[in-house]
């Protein structure tokens, strides 16, 4: 296996085996320093010779093993320590056929843990989607629009806060899901949403969207009676029936409005619209049911031949009462140029301006096109040029790219 190709494993195994390691050790920092610290072995085991088969069961005992060391290195916790089954008599880290176990899969759980009412708001799915999904603290700081070390000290005092709180992990019993489930929600919308953006799979989040999508269709198998919870899995399914039009043969980003949509899973359509309908019947509507109804009513040009963009654009006028922001504002203005021309969308879009949304790279982006539809192509270029500076993900980069030379040609 290339270099490359043991990072991408490695990569994929992150989540089950730091949530594996936080649930046993309940420390979230052992559990990422763990995890470190088997990769770090890997890398120099596996380097010229080909990894186990179960390779997060290799990663999972090695990062064991190595918190148990420091843990014994530091004199702490020792009750701890004598509750951990000791190695093998003979037992050797080069022995691969010791390592075959199988993970337990604590991911859910610990969503719940990491979005504890102890935790502050703005920390909960920062928090989650560092140390249970694996996102990188910068890509995180960018879907919140602050800097990184500013995330970097809310997700410090975030795990400080489970430590020194004596937060239990473990799963809430179901009477307390409550005052966590709209944390959980948020964390899997924004997680799926900085999957949703590496449309080629190239980031360190390339498998993101499908565990969000395993754990939305787990949560709506655990809560059929809430809607909004249904609503988010709904949303998911129709996002990941997109996949595989996401991308063109150079691996450039098609937006959805051009997107080949015979390439659309048909299945995970229906499975939406069945969940919506679920929804429907239970009478309490919320944000993501509004917006399950906006992908799923471009989910309709597959059936319909067109996309009905005033229904869209009802649907987000909606919408932004219950969930004011820049990401809706933005996406009803792109609506609002479909139904009454680019310039009253450019209009919309400008009211949007000030010094922080300058940096949300969707901003950017969605003004340079409106610029290119009203002729300011000076204008939309320089727009694209702020878009690339910062930071987009691979096929983004190229779609950006090519919109850029067009609009300077």
């Amino acid at each position: 296996m290339t270099s490359a190709g043991l990072g991408a494993a490695i990569i994929a195994a992150r989540p089950a085996v730091v949530a594996a390691l936080a649930a046993r050790f309940r420390d979230l920092d052992l559990a990422e320093d763990g995890f470190a610290d088997a990769v770090e072995l890997a890398m120099r085991q596996f380097a010229d010779a080909p990894p186990p088969g179960n390779l997060g069961g290799w990663l999972h005992v090695a990062a064991r093993r190595r918190i148990i060391d420091r843990l014994r290195r530091k004199a702490r916790l020792a009750e701890l320590i004598a509750a951990q089954p000791e190695a093998a008599e003979g037992e050797d880290m080069d022995t691969v056929s010791l390592f075959d176990e199988q993970i337990p899969d604590e991911r859910l759980r610990l969503i719940f843990i990491c979005c504890h009412p102890a935790i502050a708001p703005e920390a909960r799915a920062a928090l989650t989607l560092r140390v249970v999904c694996g996102v990188p603290t910068e890509r995180i700081a960018a879907a919140f629009l602050v800097a990184t070390p500013a995330m970097a000290q809310r997700l410090t005092r975030a795990k400080a806060k489970i430590r020194d709180a004596g937060v239990p992990f473990e799963t809430p019993p179901p009477h307390l899901w409550a005052e966590r489930l709209q944390s959980v929600l948020a964390t899997l919308e924004i997680g799926y949403a900085l999957a949703f953006q590496d449309a080629a799979g190239s980031e360190p989040t390339a498998d993101l969207g499908l565990e969000v999508l395993r754990l939305t269709d787990m949560l709506a198998e655990l809560l059929p009676d809430d809607p909004e919870v249904l609503g988010l899995a709904a949303l998911v399914q129709l996002g990941e029936a997109r996949r595989a039009a996401r991308v063109d043969a150079a691996g450039r980003m098609i937006p959805l409005s051009e997107q080949d949509c015979t390439l659309w899973d048909n299945r995970l359509i229906g499975s939406a619209a069945r969940a919506m309908q679920r929804a429907a019947a239970l009478g309490r509507s919320g944000p993501y049911q509004l917006m399950a109804a906006i992908h799923l009513t471009h989910a309709r040009r597959k059936a319909e031949g067109r996309t009905d963009w005033a229904a869209i654009l009802k649907l987000y006028d909606l919408l932004i009462q219950l969930r004011p922001g820049p990401v809706v504002a933005i996406n009803r203005a792109i609506a609002l140029a479909r139904v009454e021309g680019a310039e009253a969308g450019l209009v919309a879009i400008e009211a949007l301006g000030d010094e922080q949304i300058e940096r949300y790279r969707p901003w950017q982006a969605a003004r340079a096109h409106l610029l290119a539809q009203t002729g300011d192509r000076e204008g939309a270029a320089a727009a694209y040029r702020n878009a690339l500076a910062l930071s987009p993900a691979w096929a983004e980069r190229l779609f950006l790219e090519a919109k850029l030379r067009e609009t300077s040609a």
